[in-house]
């Protein structure tokens, strides 16, 4: 009931020009998406690296001013007694971390949805020190005429959820951090409910627990209270390490759905189906109890990270088509296509 689109990957790391001369583009991947003047828009997390010389360690970061973050390139002997080696993420350098590979967000506009052009410059991109490991993994919710994107940022403090907005794919308005460290996967609901507007997101529970999807509520998107704890990881080989939530949740005559990912058994992460009250999405109706998406296709299995499918960017259609745009072993993206009515099928 959701087929995975022939033409996958639809970008790779290849088709990604690097956003400064040193940078080599290491993966495409986990776009959020949006319909916007005739076109889908997917912002692109886009994971750079750095080209080194002979017997040297080179890695990205940035370094912040009054004008915002400019990308720079650390390089420095292997033997330099001041490098020690983390693991492949990163290294330390005189006792500061550097990660390996840093992200950004870069815009992909498409007519048909699956032939793709790619801005040559980042569109969200680090600009403070709370954003110094990078800025990953958006989610798009479109009220009224004004575009909400959420993105994790990500520092040495852990990854927070910051929110931006646009009008046009553009220009962009940051409005700061509204998810304080330790939270990501963080969407906004499509449109306020009583009087309210509402997220998911995914605090990441230590000592008790398992990383879990929570809702919240608030008035001007900017602060959030109501706080709860909608579901848990399920002692499945599919979920049993973590779970969180995906895109923007589809309004249907059903209820809410919601595409989450889980992680599960030897590090495999899928896609899975939730569903919520309409008038009352802090409750559960159902929940699915297979994933519809896993990994199983060569690109999904070996890559990067293998084994991943991972979805923050959906697209209905009026004729209640869904495209489901998700990123495969952190490297690629790709395309699943279903309907609103197969996807709630699967929840009988």
């Amino acid at each position: 009931m959701v087929k995975k689109h022939e033409a996958n990957p639809l970008i790779d790391p290849k088709s990604i020009k690097p956003s400064r001369e040193g940078y080599r583009v290491k993966g495409a991947f986990n776009a959020g998406a949006a319909e916007y003047n005739r076109e889908i828009i997917l912002l692109l997390r886009v994971a750079e690296g750095c080209m080194a010389g002979e017997g040297s360690i080179a890695v990205p970061y940035y370094r912040f001013d009054a004008e915002g973050g400019h990308p720079e390139i650390l390089e420095v002997r292997a033997d330099d007694p001041h490098v020690q080696l983390k693991d492949t993420r990163g290294v330390v350098y005189k006792r500061k971390d550097y990660l390996s590979t840093l992200s950004h967000i870069r815009i992909a506009r498409s007519k048909d949805g699956i032939n793709f052009t790619v801005d040559d410059k980042p569109f969200i991109y680090p600009c403070s020190s709370s954003e110094s490991f990078g800025a990953e993994d958006a989610r798009i919710s479109r009220i009224d005429d004004i575009y909400y994107i959420t993105y994790t940022a990500v520092s040495g403090d852990g990854w927070a959820t910051a929110l931006a907005t646009t009008r046009d794919f553009k220009t962009v308005e940051r409005k700061g951090i509204i998810f304080p460290p330790p939270n990501k996967d963080v969407s906004i609901f499509p449109e306020k409910i009583n009087g309210k507007y509402l997220a998911l997101h995914r605090p990441h529970n230590e000592g008790f627990g398992k990383p879990s999807i929570w809702y919240s509520e608030s008035t001007d998107l900017l602060h959030w209270g109501s706080h709860k704890c909608l579901i848990r990881p399920r002692d499945t080989r599919w979920e049993e390490q973590k779970i969180g939530g995906g895109a923007a949740p589809i309004k249907t005559d059903k209820g809410w759905l919601e595409i989450y990912h889980g992680k599960g058994k030897d590090q495999i992460y899928s896609l899975c189906l939730l569903l919520l009250d309409l008038n009352d999405p802090s409750k559960v109706l159902k929940r699915g109890k297979e994933p519809i998406l896993f990994p199983e296709k060569p690109y999904e299995t070996k890559g990067f990270f293998p084994n991943v499918v991972f979805s923050n960017g959906v697209i209905t259609g009026a004729d209640g088509s869904v495209k489901i745009y998700y990123g495969a072993c952190d490297e690629t993206v790709c395309l699943a296509e279903t309907s609103i009515d197969e996807l709630l099928g699967m929840l009988n």
